[in-house]
Order: C-alpha cells, then sequence, then structure tokens
C-alpha cells in the first residue's frame, strides 16, 4: 500500500506540474508494481478526474473555458473509442506511433519560434481542437490515458501559453478519463484497495505539484514538458519491445 500511496504522489506532482493526466507515469509504475496492464489502465483513469481537479482548482484563473469545451467534446468521444478499443492494435505498433505523436507534440511546443510565420496562420479553429483533441485521445486511450500528457503542447500549439495551456488541460482531464471510467468498471478492471492509496496520493501529489507550476517561469515549464514528453514516449517504446 506504501508503494501505491508513492506511486500515486509521484504522478500526482507531474500531473499538477506539467498539466499531464499523469497515465503516462501511474501506468507503468502499477504495472511494475505486479499490477496487470488491464488493472493499471483502470485505476489510473479512476485516479485522473480527482487529481486533475485539484490541479485544476489550484489553477483556475488560468483555464480558458471556451477552448476546453471544444477539447472535452473531442477528446471525450476519443476516450470512450480507445478504451474500446484497447488491445485491437499490437502494443508496439501503438508504442511507435505515440512516439511520433510525442515527437510532433514536442515540436508544436516550439512552433512560434521554429517558424514564427506559419504559427502565425494557424487558426485554432473549434473544428481543429474538436478533431485534434479526438485523434490525441484515442491514441492515448487505447493506453488506458486521458489524453493528458500531449493536451498541454497540443494547446500550446494552438496559441494558449504554457500556463494556461497546462491549466486547460488539467481541466479537460477530468471529463475525458471520466468517460472512459465506465468502460473498464464494467469490465471489472478496476481494484479498490490500490486505487484508494494510488488515488490519495495523487491528489496531495497535484496539489504540491500545482502550487510549484503557478511559481516556475514559463521557459521552465516548457523545458521540462518537452524532456517529460521524450522520455515517457521512449519509456513506451521500451516496454512495446
Amino acid at each position: 500500500m506504501i508503494i501505491y500511496l508513492l506511486i500515486g504522489l509521484f504522478a500526482g506532482f507531474m500531473s499538477g506540474m506539467f498539466g499531464i493526466g499523469g497515465g503516462s507515469i501511474r501506468i507503468p509504475l502499477l504495472n511494475l508494481a505486479g499490477l496487470p496492464l488491464l488493472n493499471a489502465f483502470g485505476i489510473n483513469l479512476l485516479v485522473i478526474p480527482f487529481s486533475s481537479m485539484v490541479g485544476a482548482i489550484s489553477q483556475r484563473k488560468n483555464i480558458d473555458k471556451k477552448v476546453a469545451l471544444y477539447v472535452i467534446i473531442g477528446g471525450t468521444l476519443g476516450s470512450i473509442t480507445g478504451a474500446f478499443w484497447v488491445g485491437l492494435i499490437p502494443s508496439l505498433y501503438l508504442a511507435i506511433l505515440f512516439v511520433i505523436v510525442s515527437i510532433l507534440t514536442v515540436f508544436g511546443i516550439y512552433l512560434d519560434r521554429i517558424i514564427p510565420k506559419f504559427y502565425q496562420r494557424i487558426n485554432p479553429h473549434p473544428s481543429i481542437l474538436i478533431g485534434g483533441s479526438f485523434l490525441l485521445n484515442i491514441i492515448t486511450g487505447m493506453r488506458g490515458g486521458s489524453g493528458g500528457s500531449l493536451f498541454p503542447s497540443f494547446l500550446k500549439t494552438m496559441k494558449l501559453n504554457i500556463h494556461k495551456a497546462v491549466a486547460t488541460s488539467l481541466f479537460v482531464t477530468m471529463f475525458t478519463a471520466t468517460a472512459a471510467i465506465a468502460v473498464y468498471w464494467h469490465r471489472g478492471n478496476i481494484i479498490w484497495i490500490p486505487a484508494l492509496f494510488v488515488l490519495i496520493g495523487s491528489m496531495i501529489g497535484a496539489r504540491v505539484g500545482s502550487k510549484v507550476s503557478l511559481k516556475t517561469k514559463p521557459l521552465w515549464l516548457e523545458i521540462g514538458l518537452t524532456v517529460l514528453i521524450i522520455i515517457l514516449a521512449f519509456a513506451v517504446i521500451y516496454k512495446a519491445l
């Protein structure tokens, strides 16, 4: 139980700090702790709405509600689709696809500095926000996630500053994860005792991480998010191999 609590604390801190759902950290650690992958998926999704809520409340002034609405629509549909599609695509192919998307989203964080003219032409139209979040959540949903690991960089590309991207991502993942919980609950994939300890740790960690995030300069948040996404992407490849 102590191990589950520590996993929750670490993943929750990263969630609050960078606006990610935390699943890319929680799932492999829960799997290493001895839980079957589907159970790790289910527990991760159960925890996300609560830990994200803590982070979103701490950063509520930075939430872009208009953008969040469109991302919730697309992301929720993607999460449900991904949850039903779990296991249909070989894990190695899914890992490769996740790495490619991760690299593209990292590129998007710095798009305004790498290709400023192209960045200026981007129009964050509702159809792009809905379609982009739908595709991201299908990919992450098939890995038991909520899209949170890719949402901050996607929202940065959609012309939100990094603090707004982090806060909006936390708010959105409350809803995208909740939509997929029912699928895993119905299949009996959620083990409640480990889930409770992971949940407690994640909520504490998210609170601390959010406080640190608000005091961190945008440049360091961008660098930290970049490093985290790259590490998680290659961890996914390593696990698939």
